[in-house]
This record gives C-alpha cells, structure tokens and sequence, in this order.
C-alpha cells in the first residue's frame, strides 16, 4: 500500500521503520518521522502517548507483520514451491534492492535490536515478537511444503538467523555475495528436509 493511503498513525510506523532500517533507533528522531510521514507534529504525542519507545516498538511489530505478509507472497509467486526456493525469493528481496538502491538499508527488527536490547525492555521483547511472527510464517509455509512439524521451526530459524547475518556482512562488503552464498549453500539442506511422499 503506498504511504499516501495510509491513515498518519499507519504513516508515522512506516516512516519510522524505513527510517531506523537506514538510521538506527539513535539517529531517528519523532520529528523526522513526522517530516517523513508528512503528519502534523502534534499528532505523534496523539498517535505516541508513550513517545519514541512506543513509536519504535511499533514499527518493529509492523516490520515482523510485513515479513510474515511477505512469505505468502513469495510462496504465490512460486509455481512448484520449494523451502529452497522460497529462501531465495526471501535472499532476492535483499539482493534486488542492494543492486538497485545500494545498501543503505537493512531490517529494523535487526536495528532497533541493536540500538535498544539493554536499553529499552520493551523493545528488545518487541523485536523478539516480530522475530517470532515472521519464524512462525515461515515455519507454516515449511510445514505445507512437507517438511515435519518438529523440523519446519528449527530451519525456519536457521533461514531467517542466516539471512539476517548476510544482511549484515552484504552491507559492510557493500556486495550481495553473503546473501547469494547463503542461499546457495542452504537450498539443498531446506529441500533435503521435505518428507518423501509415500515415505
């Protein structure tokens, strides 16, 4: 959806998020949320009566929504889907938007992580939210691909861990090289995983 069919609550998380993905929690101020989401100033105490830790709780949760949201995209564009297959549209994401835009940005689950997990309880359990949400999205599409329950959670955490550190290392190499290796590297592994039918 794009930002100007959002209500100014809805646009203010999703500034935020795209803010702390490239800014960090530390150098996204309200009032550039504000600017970015073209909201009234005043609406942020409004919408925030928690202020920024409210604000930047939120957007993580919205972050972890997209990302589960996102896994049932992938999986429809997919005709024979595959856990490999969908862990490389989960890489493509990443690869294309480096080789587009370069690599400014990266998760803001991951960022507010960082910035907050001491800081700010509330944030760190947000971000374990999020974290959970999307796992469990992916660990559900696994489970429909064949793979057994007991296995789907565990490889959906090993999906989601690796793709998170090649986020990491592609934006300090400035290269998509960590992201396509991962991919490659695991695809066998996921599809290995799915039950034989008949077996």
């Amino acid at each position: 959806m794009a930002k100007a069919e959002r209500g100014p609550r809805e646009r203010m998380i999703f500034s935020a998020a795209q803010l702390i993905r490239r800014d960090g929690v530390v150098s996204t101020g309200m009032r550039e949320v504000a600017v970015d989401a073209a909201a009234p100033r005043g609406s942020l105490q409004h919408y925030f009566p928690g202020g920024k830790a409210q604000l930047v709780d939120e957007a993580v949760g919205w972050a972890g929504g997209y990302a589960a949201g996102r896994v049932e995209r992938f999986l429809a564009t997919l005709s024979e889907p595959t856990p490999s297959g969908l862990f490389a549209m989960m890489v493509r994401q990443w690869t294309d938007e480096y080789e587009a835009d370069g690599f400014a940005g990266g998760c803001p689950v991951a960022a507010a992580l960082v910035d907050c997990a001491e800081s700010v309880p509330s944030t760190r359990k947000a971000a374990s939210a999020a974290f959970a949400t999307w796992t469990g999205a992916v660990a559900e599409a696994l489970t429909g691909m064949g793979v057994p329950g007991e296995r789907a959670r565990a490889l959906a955490t090993l999906m989601i861990s690796s793709l998170e550190g090649a986020i990491l290392l592609a934006r300090a190499e400035r290269d998509v090289r960590a992201l396509t290796t991962v991919a490659r590297e695991l695809g066998p592994i996921l599809d290995a995983a799915v039950r034989k039918k008949g077996g």
